[in-house]
């Protein structure tokens, strides 16, 4: 497992100070990695998610609606 020295402000340390009590974890590394991979669920591009990729996949599944211009794609959406 990697490991790396990082310089926090006072800020930053309190912020991991209450990340970390508020979760019950044990220690400011838990809380770190709390906070990392929390941006990575809502803050990533959905494109470099694997979720992403079963969604994707879904979608390509179904069937479509084929129409021959954009004018009879309204006509169908808005008879749906």
């Amino acid at each position: 497992m990697p490991q790396a020295i990082i310089r926090l402000g006072d800020h930053e340390d309190r912020i991991l100070t209450i990340v970390k009590g508020k979760y019950g974890l044990r220690n400011k590394s838990e809380a770190i990695n709390m906070v990392i991979n929390q941006y990575e669920e809502q803050l990533l591009e959905p494109q470099l998610r694997p979720e992403y990729l079963t969604k994707l996949n879904k979608i390509k599944k179904q069937k479509g609606i084929r129409f021959k211009s954009i004018d009879e794609l309204r006509k169908h959406i808005e008879n749906a």
